[in-house]
């Protein structure tokens, strides 16, 4: 396989073993560049620092969302234990008793009302559902320039 040298301090390889090496050799500088291009990259460090943030961001708040939710929740059973009886009795008396009155109100509405006039209220509905970013914004446009005008007369 491999044939002694001139001096005898180190036998002479043979060229298939001199490939092996030259192969070894490239590949171990490829991955020496590999890394050393990574090192480099500072845009590929910023994305991966900027999505560990966005990561570590979205748990806090989730963190801080369940604290939130945990806190109104015991204020909600607090407020409730203090609250005497009589009192929460009544507010859900009064409470049934608008929900009566609403409905009421609204089959009485729709009994009263004429039938083209129904009719044509739904289509309103409908279509306002349908443009509802313009008819805010026809909205907001008509609140300004009441509210300039306003300004102006009191000037």
């Amino acid at each position: 396989m491999s044939t002694p040298s001139q001096g005898g301090k180190e036998p002479a390889r043979t060229p298939a073993e001199l490939r092996e090496q030259v192969e070894h050799t490239r590949e171990e500088l490829g991955q020496t560049f590999e890394a050393l291009a990574a090192k480099a990259d500072v845009t590929a460090q910023t994305k991966e620092k900027a999505a560990e943030i966005k990561d570590q961001a979205a748990q806090k708040a989730v963190l801080v969302t369940d604290q939130f939710r945990d806190k109104a929740a015991q204020a909600a059973r607090l407020v409730k234990d203090k609250t005497p009886d009589p009192v929460l009795d009544k507010a859900a008396h009064a409470a049934a008793q608008v929900r009566d009155t609403a409905a009421r109100a609204g089959r009485l509405a729709a009994e009263k009302t004429p039938d083209p006039v129904r009719e044509k209220a739904d289509q309103a509905a409908t279509m306002a559902r349908a443009n509802r970013t313009p008819l805010l914004a026809a909205a907001a446009v008509l609140v300004l320039f009441l509210l300039l005008r306003r300004s102006r007369r009191r000037r």
